[in-house]
């Protein structure tokens, strides 16, 4: 039997989805809670399988009481479940240590799923959050990916965008011209550009120059 706690500040969502919850032979909802403090209290204290917590509530919201639970009991599991999906309730809710993350537009049925899986130890996103989640990735990727460069390959792209030839880079450098080619190379596989020019695009975007 997977024990539930179940915090949302809307009683009739609390009544409608224990209800639902309650009525599955492998579920039993053991409390309730209208407060992300209370949340927290009763979580400790109860232990439950599950915990279901909405992310907007009066006095602590969904957030913060995660945040709270995970720091004091790490073995917890916890599922979002709510309205939002905004950037500033996605991530900050996962970071805290939400284990799964839904919507309340999700049928009753898809939530009894996601609370199986993550008994299970598994991860339940909406299509929407993880398509927010790779996007974020991709980004963070694009942002850093001149991380990667050397010292001298840092030089060498500068160069690049302002301008200079192999043959200028290498006189200015005082090294071998087929040492700037390699180098050229490395920066063009690291930076995922064709050529140089997209090289010295990708400089200026991250105003690098």
């Amino acid at each position: 039997m997977i024990k539930i706690l179940f915090a949302d500040d809307h009683e009739m969502v609390r009544i409608g989805v224990s209800a639902y919850l309650s009525s599955q032979t492998d579920m039993e909802v053991i409390a309730e809670a209208d407060d992300g403090g209370d949340a927290v209290r009763l979580a400790l204290e109860l232990r439950p399988d599950i915990i279901l917590m909405d992310l907007v509530m009066k006095e602590m919201d969904g957030i913060e009481a995660t945040r709270q639970i995970m720091e004091q009991w790490p073995e917890a599991k916890i599922i979002v479940v709510t309205s939002f999906i905004d950037d500033n309730k996605v991530y900050p809710a996962l970071e805290a240590g939400a284990k799964s993350y839904m919507l309340k537009t999700s049928k009753a049925s898809e939530i009894a799923d996601a609370i199986r899986k993550t008994y299970r130890g598994e991860s339940i996103l909406e299509p929407e959050v993880t398509g927010k989640i790779m996007s974020k990735m991709r980004e963070k990727q694009v942002d850093h990916l001149h991380d990667q460069l050397t010292d001298r390959e840092m030089e060498i792209l500068l160069l690049i965008a302002e301008g200079k030839t192999n043959q200028e880079i290498a006189d200015e450098l005082f090294i071998a011209l087929k040492t700037v080619k390699v180098h050229v190379s490395n920066i063009l596989g690291k930076l995922q550009v064709q050529d140089r020019t997209q090289a010295a695009i990708y400089a200026f975007k991250q105003d690098l120059v």
